[in-house]
């Protein structure tokens, strides 16, 4: 690795001035025509509906914290609290952290949600790797908006640290499931899952990720998320940028400009971005053609990104997809759509959704996003 997490600092703020020079007065009425309160409607019943569903059941009367659900409400419910002026966690939030601190609380031995005698070879140290990820970046995002690490976040980032590689071809990441799933439990998404940690780390309260103690594992994270990022698709690079953002100095600021490059180079006539234009080429299994219009995930994750990274709300570009974003939440549910990458799906059903899920979270995210000054 070329330069310390802690040692640079420099963030995309400095390049996006002379890369991202199509810029044009704010608009605001765009970014205000999308209703929070259907958006925290839709991610509660959703979320209620994953808590309760049996197939997420696990041990100690705990569910599985889903990708595709649990996790993205987690990271985005909050976000809606100043939009509709709420004091207290919504009913769906207390129940989702009390779920992730009581399998971190009972974490020798509580069972993992998959294992290898029930769903194939090395998925309980897979399954291990992904939940300590996971768990970790629940509880400090939480921490964060009360801005004091409590012990329970600190033992899920003792977890995490526990449960990273010291070894092999990916030294510095996680074991983390592989379903041949696509964008979270496939070959290349312990790259995702590294990047995710980071976001933990770096939005982690009270200056963890200068403690002492975890500085060689800081090291090992940061230099796999470096040496591995060209080998990923644009869509791991995005998280990448988006971890960039949570700790400064990982990635040079001329990396940062390429990502951004990049990931604007795949934006759409339509102002959107397209999940499958940036998952690589990925085929879906039932052998149906992916779905290349703009989505919601692809739009509010790289909008995100792109926003944390300093890119200014002036930005044509980003504007352009804030723009779609605000109008493209579905009228009727609250939602925003999404595709599954990995074969055809009923939207109208439970299962159909998933990927809306997330696609609603990271909306959510990109458009109550604080403006860099």
């Amino acid at each position: 690795m070329r330069t310390t997490i802690l040692g640079i600092g420099a963030l995309a703020t400095c390049v996006v001035a002379g890369l991202l020079s199509v810029s044009e007065p704010p608009r605001t009425r765009a970014a205000r025509s999308w209703d929070p309160k259907a958006a925290a409607a839709y991610l509660d019943q959703r979320a209620n509906w994953w808590m309760t569903w049996p197939v997420a059941a696990r041990d100690h009367d705990t569910f599985c914290v889903s990708c595709h659900t649990a996790v993205p409400y987690a990271i985005s419910r909050s976000a809606l609290r100043g939009p509709l002026d709420e004091t207290a966690l919504s009913p769906g939030e207390q129940k989702l952290v009390a779920n992730v601190t009581k399998r971190v609380r009972l974490w020798k031995e509580v069972a993992p949600f998959y294992n290898d005698k029930n769903d194939g070879p090395g998925k309980t140290v897979q399954s291990r790797g992904t939940e300590a990820v996971l768990n970790a970046l629940i509880l400090a995002t939480y921490d964060a908006r009360r801005g004091e690490l409590s012990p329970d976040t600190r033992a899920a980032l003792d977890n995490m640290w526990a449960t990273q590689l010291t070894s092999g071809d990916k030294k510095g990441a996680w074991p983390w499931l592989q379903f041949n799933n696509e964008p979270w439990e496939a070959n290349d998404s312990a790259y995702y899952g590294a990047a995710l940690a980071a976001v933990a780390v770096g939005t982690a309260p009270a200056n963890y990720r200068s403690m002492p103690g975890i500085q060689d594992n800081l090291k090992l994270l940061g230099e796999y998320l470096v040496d591995a990022s060209a080998a990923q698709t644009p869509l791991n690079r995005v998280v990448l940028l988006w971890a960039s953002a949570k700790l400064p100095g990982l990635l040079t600021s001329e990396r940062q400009e390429r990502i951004i490059k990049e990931a604007l180079a795949k934006q759409q006539a339509d102002g959107g971005w397209s999940l499958a234009s940036l998952a690589g080429g990925w085929k879906r299994a039932d052998g149906t053609p992916q779905e290349t219009k703009s989505d919601g995930y692809a739009t509010g994750l790289v909008s995100l990104a792109l926003e944390q990274a300093g890119v200014p709300r002036t930005n044509l570009h980003l504007k352009q997809g804030l723009a779609w974003l605000a109008s493209n939440q579905s009228p009727t549910d609250g939602l925003w759509s999404a595709s599954s990458l990995n074969k055809q799906r009923d939207p109208s059903t439970y299962t159909g959704r998933f990927m809306s899920d997330a696609a609603t979270a990271y909306a959510v995210l990109a458009l109550t996003e604080t403006p860099k000054p």
